[in-house]
């Protein structure tokens, strides 16, 4: 697995564009925080000259061209306002947009809506009055965000089909447009869009990059077949700011790179709360490969905490609320103790290949099963044990 190192984003941008010369798709998986918006940006930005762009993106700036018109005056006529000077909704009126959407809305959603072409505003509604008119309605967070998503989809499928309003699309860049789907969506999601692009005779060269790991393994499975370029993104250390691991030719087990890396930092001292987050997030993937019901499963209770509500309360603590991901902060010595006795009793617990962890080979290592008094998983699928066979990539959570 190659890695090759940039001391910027726009440097990135510039060797992604270079790949799609050769390949049609670009699979870019990477960790909250490390960059993936800022390079949808910095691609988009080499392909503007003037008036003139190239590439037709989503991210979480698309996001920004909706606005909600709340009618804070009478509270009743509320709607969602697009931006009229953005190149984003060109030839609107003409292309009966609410036609295209509305067909790939119903694969997701229940509600209904209408887009006012003169006022550029979108109703969403579920009834209508007496007189058959509908009666507005404040869509929730989730379902805005996939309306938004259809909206763009039905761009994409235009471009694609080669439309005269949107012939200036050369690229197309997707970023995290799962962020608010639950797991059934993002599934649902990866593998529409996936079939969208292979099946589409012209085809666009095109980037995705997410840090969900489900709507990335999808769209491996889906789109590999196609010859896509398929990359890890991870921090680096100046003047190599970013690396980007070549994961195309092997399976790339992200949660097994956490894995490492969070055994690395641990050992360094280099501990910052989103670590707990990254933590969580391999316990999950963990919980869900055994069948059980939830992540705390993994915890290794203590004798004085058969509840193992200190390790719960902790990791939830640390692993919540946007300063974790986007303000990395230095856990005190108190949290960086603790954090060393839950991971390293969760990987001596679980049967990880000991490669993964080398050092962690000249210490003791805990109890591979939890004691007698811990609970039982509330399903039928067993605790692992020291027996189990070392999971690698063929017997990975």
């Amino acid at each position: 697995m190659s890695a090759t190192p940039f001391t910027d984003l726009n440097a990135l941008a510039k060797h992604l564009r270079q790949e799609l010369q050769n390949k049609k798709f670009i699979l870019l998986y990477g960790y909250n925080g490390t960059g993936k918006t800022r390079l949808s940006t910095a691609f988009k930005d080499l392909g503007k000259h003037g008036d003139d762009r190239d590439t037709l993106y989503f991210n979480a700036y698309t996001e920004d061209l909706f606005s909600w018109d709340n009618d804070l005056e009478n509270d009743r006529q509320r709607a969602l306002k697009l931006n009229p000077d953005s190149t984003f909704f060109a030839g609107l009126s003409e292309l009966e947009m609410d036609v295209k959407i509305g067909k790939l809305l119903a694969r997701y959603a229940d509600f209904n809506f209408y887009i006012d072409y003169e006022k550029w505003k979108v109703t969403f509604f579920r009834e209508r009055d007496k007189d058959n008119n509908p009666i507005p309605i404040k869509a929730a967070r989730g379902e805005e965000n996939i309306f938004i998503w259809c909206f763009f989809l039905a761009i994409v499928q235009l471009a694609l089909d080669g439309d005269k309003a949107y012939s200036w699309v050369k690229y197309i860049y997707i970023d995290d447009p799962v962020s608010s789907l639950d797991e059934h969506n993002a599934i649902a999601v990866a593998n529409h869009l996936a079939q969208m692009l292979i099946t589409s005779r012209k085809g666009l060269p095109t980037v995705i990059s997410t840090h969900h790991v489900l709507f990335s393994n999808v769209l491996c499975n889906e789109i590999k077949k196609k010859r896509a370029h398929m990359h890890f993104l991870r921090k680096g250390t100046p003047p190599d700011n970013y690396i980007l691991d070549d994961t195309t030719s092997k399976p790339f087990l992200h949660h097994l790179a956490t894995l490492v890396e969070l055994n690395e930092v641990q050992k360094s001292g280099a501990l910052y709360t989103h670590h707990f987050n990254m933590m969580r997030r391999v316990m999950e993937q963990t919980a869900n490969f055994f069948g059980w019901e939830d992540w705390h499963e993994c915890i290794r209770p203590e004798e004085d905490d058969p509840d193992e509500t200190l390790y719960k309360r902790i990791i939830d603590l640390m692993s919540h609320g946007d300063y974790s991901l986007y303000e990395p902060k230095e856990m005190g010595e108190e949290n960086k103790g603790l954090f060393r006795k839950i991971f390293r009793q969760f990987i001596s617990r679980h049967p990880f290949n000991p490669a993964l962890f080398p050092a962690e080979t000249s210490t003791p290592a805990a109890p591979a099963v939890a004691p007698a008094t811990a609970a039982a998983p509330p399903v039928a699928a067993a605790k692992p044990d020291a027996a189990a066979a070392p999971m690698t990539a063929t017997t990975t959570p």
